[in-house]
């Protein structure tokens, strides 16, 4: 109020009365200089946000990051009977030295790690600690100790280290939310590659979620700030201090920095450094299905607006989607309340999942949302049951589709017989492909068994010959079939040809 006082004695004292024009012109021009007081103090707040220097940054975060250094025995190539050559003689000396090539040796590598708890928890990344037959950890003063390993999991490259520090008072850091990051953000890299006592770099977040093709669960942070060799295993940092990212991996054609690194991000790395401390290995939540990617020729044939989602292309019997109603053929859109945008978002959030967790599991089924509560099992228990190395559903006449390109017939004893199928195998067999057709083009080949079309079983010829019919009849582009070859199944889109 002070301020539009003045503001209007200012423009008022020693002037004609106010009318109301002047006043409205009065009130205008204040709005204006308010606003633009407005601007430059948020342009001020927005200045104070970019520091000047992350020196007391690196100081106080610096301590709690090692040096990883590892040893591995390596066996030589077995001996042999060296020549014997006069004392002195230059084929000795050759001799000898190719004789030592073949004895036991140690190679060493180098990496970074960080300290999680001041009990002597480091973590790092597996791939600088794998094969290891001794482990060193260097503090930045250049304190060694000898670290063990606690627990390691190749999925995510994630391992966790323990060392006795002795009487040594450490520094530890924490882990803060990598959700909270945005496209923009200044981070922080501080690695001890060499033992040189910290290396610092500084850029800002260039993007979220990335999948580099690394392992099913890939979720990495990308950043220009640089990530040199021995930086692996490292912490990426936001302002606050909190470990945000785990730096692993950069992309590079000369093997140096180019700008482009990648952080596992720390809301992935959380729970399976939680995991390795408790049980010395990962425990994943399994929901008990094969699925694979929504395009939108798929999307079309299941009648959905867009391409989202999770489609099941198989259900493993007797696990928990079997269990719960899950079937080939049903998207999956949310699980426990999180949405599925892409296929390799549901791996992810599965894994993270605890096991034995009731989730609910949102699914489209022949155009209607369904929710079907899950109760998860653990991965790791059916991969060692081998329970993951196959899928089929479970689920009469001679067809020929010339806009598809393929002949099929009702499945008998004696063509399974022909083409080498079991005994109770059912559905519809593919007996010919012609080539060049859309069929042949999607690698469906004779002896194939089609188990659905779009979302519904077809236990005939004559079953599916009523489907494509129908699908033709709605003004389709195509149609989307199950198919099962050799033990593996597999959504096909196949589009209409006319011939």
């Amino acid at each position: 109020m002070r301020v539009i006082s003045t503001f209007i004695k200012q423009n008022t004292v020693g002037k004609p009365a106010l009318s109301i024009s002047r006043l409205k012109h009065l009130i205008i021009k204040f709005s204006a200089i308010l606003a633009f007081a407005t601007m430059g103090v948020m342009q001020l707040a927005h200045a104070a946000e970019r520091p000047d220097s992350f020196a007391d940054l690196a100081e106080r975060l610096s301590p709690s990051v090692v040096n990883i250094s590892t040893a591995t025995i390596v066996e030589g190539r077995p001996g042999f009977d060296m020549p014997q050559f006069p004392p002195g003689s230059p084929f000795e000396e050759f001799f000898e030295e190719f004789s030592d090539r073949g004895q036991a040796r140690r190679a060493q590598s180098l990496g970074s790690g960080f300290i999680i708890d001041e009990a002597g928890i480091v973590v790092t990344n597996n791939h600088v600690i794998e094969n290891a037959d001794e482990i060193t950890i260097s503090l930045a003063d250049d304190t060694r100790f000898k670290a063990e390993i606690v627990g390691r999991d190749r999925k995510t490259d994630i391992a966790v280290l323990k060392f006795d520090p002795e009487d040594v008072q450490l520094s530890a850091v924490s882990f803060g939310d990598s959700d909270a990051l945005r496209v923009g953000d200044w981070v922080v890299a501080i690695g001890n590659p060499f033992g040189l006592g910290g290396t610092v770099t500084a850029g800002i977040v260039s993007a979220r979620g990335r999948d580099i093709g690394s392992g099913p669960y890939d979720d990495f942070i990308q950043t220009d700030a640089s990530i040199n060799r021995g930086n692996s295993g490292g912490p990426l940092f936001n302002l606050e201090g909190e470990v945000i990212g785990i730096n692993t991996a950069i992309f590079s054609q000369t093997g140096g920095s180019v700008g482009i690194g990648f952080a596992i991000s720390a809301n992935l790395a959380t729970n399976v450094v939680s995991q390795l401390q408790e049980y010395g290995r990962t425990r994943r939540g399994w929901l008990g299905v094969f699925i694979q990617e929504i395009t939108p020729d798929i999307a079309e044939s299941l009648g959905l607006e867009d391409a989202t989602g999770a489609l099941v292309s198989a259900v493993t019997e007797g696990g928990p989607a079997d269990n719960s109603g899950i079937e080939a053929g049903d998207v999956i859109r949310q699980f426990d309340g999180k949405k599925i945008d892409r296929m390799r978002d549901l791996p992810r959030i599965v894994a993270e999942t605890p096991v034995e967790k009731t989730v609910p599991v949102e699914i489209v089924r022949n155009g209607e949302t369904i929710i079907q509560d899950v109760t998860l099992g653990e991965l790791e228990q059916a991969e060692n049951g081998g329970l993951l190395s196959g899928g089929k559903p479970q689920d009469e006449d001679v067809f020929s589709f010339g806009a598809l390109g393929l002949t099929v017939q009702t499945l008998t004893a004696e063509l399974a017989e022909e083409f080498g199928l079991g005994e109770d195998e059912t559905g519809v067999v593919i007996t010919e492909v012609i080539e060049g057709s859309p069929a042949a083009e999607r690698g469906l080949q004779a002896g194939d068994l089609i188990k659905r079309l779009g979302q519904s079983r077809v236990a005939s010829a004559l079953e599916l010959k009523e489907g494509i019919d129908a699908a033709r009849e709605a003004g389709r582009n195509g149609v989307l079939m199950l198919i099962e070859s050799d033990g593996r199944t597999r959504f096909v889109q196949l589009g209409f040809v006319d011939r």
